[in-house]
């Protein structure tokens, strides 16, 4: 990390056409590049604000949103199975989109880490014209081969710890591992699914502490929160992130050439490969790729290397003409801000 940490200006809550209600909030110059965060998981949120630490805050208006389903966004995706089983990847871009319109902005630079990496390219295929730049750390697109790796072919590295995680999926025969873990999640009575949330969640904390052992057991203390981050993880892993065959990023890398990338991502990252950031950058003309040794997932250098592209971008101007100033929700009242 890079700058002080900061506060939001601004903060609200948006709501959907399905009577979800999406958490949001700026910080930064009111007047400056607008930039997106887009948090981990699927499951993950906001937490304390260190994502701000990574934007200069005299250059950037950064925007946060916790994902649909999680975090202080309404509803939990545990609340209701339906509920879950309507949540995709093309919903969550549906809600960016809402909260672009919903705060002025013409186009910005979409940043994230992990799953985010994830969302924030499907997102841009599916709005180039919204998206400045993209700036990604630890970087999947959660593709089936991926998923696969993460939940079995990992394994091999932590054996004694994967056999565990196997014997207490109780999968059926023929059933993929990760499949047991969603349908128990989604449908198990709630021994059940704490039962399984509880196994997940452990696994979640070995096959990211390759290297930091310290962090193996020491997963979600919060119950609930346990079970939201389990159920959408498996929920999107068992349906390969709703971007199956033709949609799967990889194949359709090649239409963002146009989009300047700044791709960062550790060597030591076992639970996702450098391989996938590599056949990124090979098939993405335009992008550039930080490789940093000797870290892991997400990890302190490589968010100082997330910072120092983000610097990159913050004078980057879309060759299109100025839009008129909006305004942006704080409170009862609005904020002005500029519109790039």
């Amino acid at each position: 990390m890079t700058y002080p940490p900061i506060e939001p200006f601004a903060h609200g809550h948006l709501a959907m056409d399905d009577g979800a209600e999406l958490y949001w909030e700026a910080s930064g110059n009111r007047e400056g590049v607008p930039a997106l965060w887009l948090h981990g998981g699927p499951g993950g949120s906001l937490g304390r604000g260190g994502y701000r630490r990574h934007f200069d805050p005299e250059r950037y208006l950064v925007v946060g949103i916790d994902q649909r389903g999680s975090g202080r966004s309404r509803p939990w995706a545990t609340e209701d199975p339906e509920f879950l089983r309507a949540i995709t990847t093309e919903r969550m871009i549906a809600d960016i989109e809402a909260v672009r319109e919903e705060l002025g902005f013409d186009s910005w630079v979409v940043s994230g880490v992990s799953w985010g990496t994830t969302l924030a390219l499907a997102y841009a295929l599916a709005h180039p014209a919204a998206v400045r730049a993209l700036a990604l750390v630890a970087v999947t697109t959660t593709s089936r081969d991926e998923v696969d790796w993460i939940t079995e072919g990992v394994g091999r590295v932590f054996p004694e710890a994967w056999d565990d995680f196997e014997a207490a999926s109780e999968r059926r025969p023929g059933e993929r591992l990760v499949d047991a873990y969603a349908r128990r999640l989604r449908d198990g009575d709630p021994a059940d699914r704490e039962r399984a949330a509880s196994a997940w969640d452990a696994w979640e904390s070995v096959h990211v502490s390759l290297d930091r052992p310290e962090l193996r057991g020491a997963g979600h203390v919060d119950p609930a929160q346990r079970l939201v981050f389990s159920a959408l993880v498996t929920h999107f892993w068992s349906n390969d992130g709703f971007l199956p065959g033709s949609a799967a990023i990889l194949g359709r890398v090649g239409e963002l050439a146009g989009i300047p990338a700044a791709l960062v991502h550790g060597r030591r990252d076992i639970s996702g490969p450098a391989s996938t950031a590599w056949r990124l950058h090979r098939a993405w003309a335009g992008s550039a790729l930080t490789i940093v040794e000797d870290e892991a997932h997400g990890g302190e250098r490589e968010m100082a290397a997330l910072a120092a592209a983000l610097d990159g971008f913050a004078g980057r101007r879309r060759a299109r003409p100025a839009v008129s100033a909006g305004s942006l929700r704080s409170g009862g009242g609005f904020v002005p801000i500029r519109r790039a």
